[in-house]
């Protein structure tokens, strides 16, 4: 399994230096490339059982299969820049049928045309629709700057409405950045271009925060790894050890644990950020998406 994740990554590696750096194109180009499928990323296919509904004027994309015992609220990804909510609909579709969960996902406004607060709003308002729409076994959870905006979600839930976070069963949050000032692994990663680099994250976080200052990026309202974590449901935290945000699933399942929450890390060895994305041709993200199904039915 490790020789076939190597040899992945060198072919990521190899693919993703023929082309410019998500930093050095306007961010439209880039948006149109990956939902025409070009580029690194598997190309999307867009499913005819998917529905779009509006949630307090947010769009959300709902697969709902026909045994559902409960609701997923998820967040996709993209750095806060790119992605959509009908970007993965297969991976999404999947794992409706397989978690027997009717998925919601957040097709939340981008940076940086919609810089903080306004992806945090979406999810906020898209949540209490969510809690007011569904019951059963109700959980939420999205991957990179999507599990970010989970959490953020949860502690706004919490704080602002009243509402417990343990309303949701479990939170599953997948290599997500949580300290938006950058944790050690992400100073320390440098130029290599893996999907992430130092550079592009610091990219991605000056659109989403524009020209906001790292004592204010560290705000709880920003940076969840510095909030007051209590009250929070049980946290699958899934990462590869190849993803400068490494440290942000290390630091904030310590935290979440000290809180007083379970936790549960799930470190894929030299899994790269992004790596449940690609499991035609990987073994580990095809193991990760099983596990995360898993922990969603528990």
């Amino acid at each position: 399994m490790l020789a076939e994740t190597r040899a992945f990554n060198e072919e990521l590696e190899q693919a993703l230096a023929l082309v410019p750096p998500v930093q050095d194109l306007p961010p439209e180009v880039t948006r149109r490339a990956r939902r025409a499928g070009r580029g690194v990323f598997p190309a999307p296919v867009f499913l005819d059982n998917a529905r779009t509904e509006t949630a307090r004027g947010v769009p959300v994309r709902i697969f709902e299969p026909p045994d559902s015992e409960g609701a997923y609220l998820h967040v996709h990804g993209g750095g806060w820049v790119f992605g959509g909510a009908d970007m993965q609909d297969e991976l999404l579709w999947e794992l409706a049928q397989e978690s027997r969960l009717t998925v919601v996902s957040v097709d939340y406004r981008l940076a940086p045309e919609h810089p903080y607060p306004a992806g945090p709003d979406d999810c906020e308002a898209a949540a209490l629709w969510f809690l007011d729409r569904y019951e059963g076994r109700l959980t939420i959870g999205g991957e990179s700057a999507g599990a970010h905006l989970a959490v953020l979600t949860l502690l706004r839930l919490r704080d602002r409405h009243g509402i417990s976070p343990r309303t949701f069963a479990v939170a599953n949050l997948v290599f997500g950045a949580f300290d938006l000032t950058g944790t050690p692994s992400c100073r320390l990663w440098g130029d290599r271009n893996l999907i992430l680099s130092t550079p592009t994250v610091d990219w991605y976080a000056d659109c989403f925060l524009p020209g906001m200052p790292d004592r204010e990026r560290r705000s709880p309202e920003v940076s969840p790894l510095f909030a007051d974590l209590h009250d929070l449901p049980p946290a699958l935290f899934s990462c590869g050890t190849l993803d400068p945000l490494l440290d942000d699933s290390l630091f904030m399942e310590a935290r979440w644990r000290a809180a007083g929450n379970e936790a549960t890390l799930s470190l894929w060895e030299e899994g790269v950020h992004g790596f449940v994305f690609f499991p035609l041709e990987l073994e580990i993200a095809r193991r990760s998406n099983a596990e995360q199904t898993a922990f969603l039915r528990r």
